[in-house]
Formats: C-alpha cells, structure tokens, sequence
C-alpha cells in the first residue's frame, strides 16, 4: 500500500509540473522568442558564464587547498616515504599545471569564438603539426613519471632479508583484529598454518617447528626506530589490507599466502606526537571532541575522553561489519626500549609449557 502511495504522489508531482509549464508558456509576452535557436544575446550570456565559471573553479581550488590543507599528512615517518611524496608531489604539481592551463583555455576560447550572427566557423580535416605537438609533449611526460615510478617502486618493494640486520615480524589478520609474531633470537619465523589453529594456537604456529618456539605473540606492535622492519602478512578468513598511512605503507592480506613489505620508521611516536604539525592537528580535535562533550554531559552520558596521537595499523579493505575497528596500535621507539619491552613477552614455548602444567 505504501509503495502505491508513493507511486501515486510521484504521477501527480510530474502532473503538477506538466501543468505549470503549460501556464508559464502561456503567460510568456507576445513577441517574445519561442525558436529555441541561440542567437547573439544567448551566446554572449553563455560565454560570460563559462569565463565566471572558470574563475569559480581556481578560487574554489584556492580555497580548498588553504581551508583543508591540515588534512593533508604530515611528513613521511618511513625512510622511504620521503621518495613515495616526492613522487606524489611531482605527479600533483603536473596534474595542476596542466589543469590550470587547459581549463582556462577552453573556458576563455569557449567566450572569445561563441557565435555571432556573422561570423563563420574556421574548419580544416587536420593538422600534423598541432597533432604531433599535443601527442609527443604528453607521451614524454608520462614516460617520464612512469620511469619514476618505477625505479620509485623498484626502490621500496625491493625486499633483501640479507641486507643488514632487518626484523622479521609477522602481522596476522583475522575478523576482526590483528596479532604481531615476533621471531626470537634466531630471527626466523616458525612456520604456521590455519590448520593448526587449536587452543591457545591462535595463529596456527607449527608447534613441530623448533624456530617457532622462540616466536612472540602480541598485540601491539612495537618497531625499533632507524632499523629496516620486514613483515611477513597472512590472513586467517577473508581479503584484509594493512594500511599505515604514516608510514606510507599498504599491503593486501590475502588467504592461503604471504605477502610482504618493509620499511625503516624514522620517527618514534614520541618524536610526532610532538611535532608541529600534530600539536595543532590534536588540538583541534580536542576542541571538537569539548564541544561534543557539552552536548553528551546535558544528555546524561558520559564525556569523550581526550585524544592522544599514536600510530595505527588499520585495515583497508571492508571485510565486515567490525571493519571500523580492526586496528592495532604501533610504538615507534629506541632500540633499547623495543628490546626492553620485548623481553617482557611470552614466547610460544613458554605458553606451550604453561598450558600443559595446568
């Protein structure tokens, strides 16, 4: 019944509309033009708006770059960051460039040839010329970028395990959160399989694997700044992403294989917590969260609490209702104080040995 309600008010809306137009044809002034055929009047109006829109879109950009500019991330916390924005800035500034001059050409030849009654179109089938022109100049500047962007990428995905004294960490995700296995003092992960996933097994270590026995299980995950983090990425059920947008880093988790990623942190979370830029950014965020809390006090429920930055491993991939909240916090600090810390972590054997004297 609702549904032919509603079937029933749209028909008389159009009906409604209808209508109203025959009305206002008929109120239009006698001698008034009915041919629908632009003639100079039309198109210098036209011509107008396309210069008035033109300038509308750069004051908009203007605007949208000054307003929103603490949107934007902060410096690159990943030695190989600084590599990935310097190739997103390059590409950007192109892009802007070539924006900026083609909008304002078509919008300005758009109002300087817009018909008049006595003029007539200028046509010629080609040009090779003007043809070789504007297909050689963007063919060099892709080729450009894309060699860019490979060595760039060749750069970051070029992964060697024998190459100085890297950390093996394995970040493990499953619906809805992640888990880090740290390898022991071998720095070998033990070899692990859903199908062994029992008990206390959450991440199905080989318990047969004598390289696995030394290997941590947390969850958090704490990296040593200045030194190369290779992880190891599997998935428990469906398709996740392991995103940290600090560190430019992303990678699909995929069922049924391990993909992997490294980077150097460069800063610790102490070093950005107190940085310029996060200061501000916190600060506003505390603004917001107050007002907000004004409003949740007058109602009876309780006050936000106040935000403190820290980074985040996130997952990028909606992989279901909890999605929202797959995240697992990351600590960026002094070699010391990650083997501090990591020394006060069980190890797999030792959750081994405790299950089996109880």
């Amino acid at each position: 019944m609702t549904v032919f309600l509603t079937i029933v008010v749209i028909a008389l809306f159009g009906i409604t509309l209808w209508q109203m137009s025959k009305i206002l044809k008929l109120s239009q002034l006698k001698g008034a033009d009915v041919s629908q055929v632009a003639n100079d009047k039309d198109n210098n109006m036209q011509g107008k708006l396309m210069l008035a829109f033109v300038i509308f879109i750069y004051l908009l950009t203007i605007f949208c770059f000054v307003k929103y500019n603490s949107f934007f991330l902060p410096e690159s916390a990943s030695e190989h960051g600084v590599d990935y924005d310097q190739l997103m800035l390059i590409s950007m500034v192109l892009i802007m460039f070539v924006q900026i001059i083609t909008q304002g050409l078509l919008h300005y030849f758009a109002y300087k040839y817009r018909g008049k009654k006595e003029n007539k179109a200028l046509f010629f089938a080609d040009n090779d010329k003007l043809e070789f022109i504007w297909t050689i100049i963007p063919v060099i500047v892709l080729a450009g970028l894309i060699i860019y962007g490979l060595f760039t990428w060749t750069d970051i995905m070029n992964i060697d395990e024998e190459e100085g004294d890297p950390l093996i960490v394995e970040l493990y995700a499953y619906q809805f959160d992640w888990r880090a296995r740290y390898s022991g003092e071998d720095n070998v992960l033990g070899k692990a399989n859903v199908r062994y996933i029992e008990g206390i097994n959450t991440l199905g270590i080989d318990v047969s694997d004598n390289y696995g026995k030394d290997d941590k299980i947390t969850t958090e995950l704490h990296l040593p700044v200045n030194r190369k983090v290779i992880f190891k990425m599997r998935s428990q059920d469906i398709l996740h992403s392991a995103y940290m947008p600090f560190f430019r880093a992303q990678m699909n988790v995929v069922p049924g294989m391990i993909t992997e990623f490294s980077y150097t942190p460069t800063m610790t979370s102490e070093e950005m917590r107190n940085s310029e830029f996060m200061v501000e950014k916190v600060a506003t965020i505390n603004k917001i969260r107050k007002e907000k809390s004004k409003k949740l006090v007058a109602k009876g429920d309780e006050a936000l609490e106040e935000y403190t930055f820290d980074y985040y491993l996130l997952c990028n991939k909606i992989c279901g209702v909890s999605h929202y909240n797959m995240q697992m916090k990351i600590v960026v600090e002094s070699e010391e104080e990650y083997k501090a810390w990591l020394k006060t972590q069980q190890t797999f054997g030792e959750q081994l040995s405790a299950q089996a004297s109880n």
